[in-house]
């Protein structure tokens, strides 16, 4: 039997184990694995999240070594659409498979993952790269996407006044799309060095002390017409919701452990809309991408080769750190396998 390198998370701790090399149906393609980036839903499995037990991973980029449905494929470099749908319900037969009731998520449910050095995929989840995007920005994709589903779930506006509440990895890949919709977007966080790679991509910056009342941002900012919440904290939708202007919208990016408290009269007095937004278009971001209106390279806060895998799970893991990359090309090296 073949087999390959791959991570798992058992009892909170990164394992690197043999295992057995993937089989592909007629439908699924076998990716060799080039880089994955780690995600903050990577570290909530590795917590417990969704009781994931696979191999986790989502954001990754490889290339195809076999397709038997479309041989097209082979040889090509490639990422991923993470929503593995049934293929028969109401929702994947109306085009969204990222709603369907009974879909598997890419290394996060019911499907092995990018953090091993071969991953299967169904073929049509898989997007080619463009030619000259190097694979340090396709592997950007997946997170790109899901902060681009903003601007293909509300209509926005140049005039619009725009809030983006957290300065981290999804608060920042949101202001850098929502940018090229309006010209008056503000990002609100904590870090200064942070908020500097927004002011490098044009974005405005506003630093907040983690003390600062929801009540005294709004006196000092005044109201947006739209805010997204992108703090991942359970409060963040509360301060959303205390700077959206009345019949604006909220929407709500980011998820958090502990439950949020809200007021509701607050929503149905002054006719809020609030919004989530998960996933978007891969085909959306690479283009973004290739035609350089999204610059990630500043996100990117270190490249650790495969054989490094534990110490850059415990990078991604500090609090405050930007994007963590694995490089499954190299493999070897001292204090390897």
């Amino acid at each position: 039997m073949k087999t390959m390198k791959a991570i798992r998370f058992k009892n909170r701790q990164v394992i690197t184990e043999e295992a057995p090399l993937p089989e592909i149906s007629e439908n699924e393609a076998l990716v060799k694995v080039s880089m994955a980036g780690i995600c903050g839903t990577d570290t909530e499995i590795f917590e417990g999240y969704a009781r994931f037990s696979g191999i986790a991973g989502h954001e990754m980029a490889g290339v195809v070594c076999r397709a038997p449905g479309q041989p097209g494929l082979e040889g090509k470099a490639v990422t991923a659409d993470i929503n593995c749908g049934c293929g028969v319900c109401p929702w994947c037969t109306a085009g969204d498979p990222r709603h369907c009731q009974n879909r598997e998520v890419i290394g996060i449910r019911g499907r092995n993952g990018a953090f091993a050095e071969y991953c299967a995929v169904p073929a049509k989840n898989l997007h080619e790269i463009p030619q000259g995007l190097g694979t340090e920005q396709a592997v950007f994709a997946e997170p790109l996407a899901a902060a681009l589903e903003i601007t293909q779930q509300v209509h926005v506006v140049n005039t619009d006044k725009i809030a983006i509440l957290g300065d981290g990895k999804m608060g920042l890949l949101s202001a850098m799309a929502l940018v090229h919709a309006s010209r008056r977007v503000t990002l609100i966080g904590r870090h200064a060095r942070k908020l500097a790679i927004a002011e490098s991509a044009g974005i405005a910056t506003v630093q907040t002390a983690a003390e600062e009342p929801a009540q005294a941002l709004r006196s000092r900012m005044g109201l947006f017409d739209l805010v997204v919440d992108a703090t991942g904290a359970a409060e963040g939708i509360q301060t959303a919701l205390c700077l959206v202007r009345p019949e604006g919208t909220v929407v709500v990016k980011t998820t958090s452990r502990n439950p949020s408290r809200i007021d509701l009269s607050t929503v149905v007095v002054d006719e809020i809309r609030i919004l989530g937004s998960r996933c978007g278009d891969i085909a959306l971001a690479l283009r973004c991408l290739e035609r350089g209106w999204v610059d990630v390279s500043a996100l990117v806060e270190k490249i650790y080769p495969f054989y490094r895998f534990e110490q850059a799970f415990a990078h991604a893991r500090q609090k405050g750190s930007l994007k963590i990359l694995v490089d499954f090309e190299k493999k070897t090296g001292q204090g390897g396998y």
